[in-house]
Formats: C-alpha cells, sequence, structure tokens
C-alpha cells in the first residue's frame, strides 16, 4: 500500500454553482471564474481533506477572496484619489463644482430611498472609515449582514445616480 496525498474530492462538483453564484453577485462571469479560479487554488493548497462540507467551504472561501479584493481595490482608489489634482472648490472651476454638488445631492437621495441599517452601513464605513466589525458590533449585527447592507446599498447607488 502507498501513502498517496489525499484528494480533494467533493470540492469539484460545486464548481460551476460556485460560478453562477459569483456571476449574479458581481454581475460579471470573467470576474466569478477568475474568483473561482482563486478558490481552487487555495483549498488545493491547503489541508482541505478534513473538510466536511465542501460547498460551503468553497463558498466561504469565494466570499473572504471577494472580500479581500475588494479591500485591496478600496485601498488603491483611496491612494489613487489622495494623488488627484485639486478638487473644483479648491481650483475655484464653478462648473466643476456644480457637477459635484448635483452628484452629492444625487446620492443623497438615492440613499434616502434605502432602509436606514443600510445608509448607516454606508455612512460609517464610507464617510466615518469604521471597519464592518465596528459597525456590526454597533447595530448588533454579523459582519456577513453588514457586508450584504453595503452591497445592496452600491448596486442602488450604481442604478440611482448618474453622474452629472
Amino acid at each position: 500500500m502507498t501513502d498517496k496525498p489525499p484528494r480533494k474530492t467533493g470540492f469539484f462538483e460545486h464548481y460551476e454553482e460556485l460560478i453562477g453564484t459569483w456571476t449574479r453577485r458581481l454581475r460579471n462571469r470573467q470576474q466569478a471564474q477568475d474568483l473561482a479560479h482563486d478558490t481552487f487554488v487555495r483549498v488545493l493548497e491547503t489541508d482541505a481533506a478534513t473538510v466536511e462540507q465542501p460547498r460551503a467551504y468553497l463558498h466561504q472561501t469565494a466570499r473572504n477572496i471577494a472580500v479581500d479584493d475588494f479591500r485591496r481595490a478600496e485601498r488603491r482608489d483611496a491612494k489613487e484619489r489622495a494623488t488627484m489634482p485639486p478638487s473644483a472648490s479648491e481650483t475655484g472651476d464653478p462648473e466643476q463644482f456644480m457637477r459635484a454638488l448635483q452628484l452629492a445631492e444625487s446620492v443623497e437621495r438615492a440613499l434616502q430611498e434605502l432602509p436606514l441599517n443600510c445608509r448607516k452601513v454606508f455612512v460609517w464605513q464610507k464617510i466615518e472609515g469604521l471597519t464592518q466589525a465596528e459597525i456590526a458590533e454597533r447595530l448588533g449585527l454579523t459582519k456577513n449582514m453588514v457586508e450584504k447592507y453595503m452591497i445592496r446599498t452600491l448596486r442602488h447607488l450604481r442604478e440611482r445616480v448618474e453622474a452629472p
């Protein structure tokens, strides 16, 4: 009898489901396929032989990777904004300043259409800089629920707010 490495069975049967789930969430099949690939790479690099629920493990791993990617993108965007040229209010460009005001008003109107917890999560995370864990503690929710509120809010803003 030879010692063979344990097979990672049970995972691959959920591949299409993982892609379908994340295609709906991300609204982009290519990104979902990339995420599924990264998920399987991570699973194959770990000792997943002891995993009792491969489907749940895959989805949680994908969620963790997606959240990490989102956070990295947020940090990158923040760095880019920090190196941007001065805003309209600083340069004295009245047209650009008015466009910024109109955009802010559109965002405010769109936020008012959402439930209170969605608004709180958005303001506390995007404006006050709180972490999802801090927001979850304040609201007595799970971090997962806070993330769902943020996703719902961002989708709503994308649908409702048009840059002037």
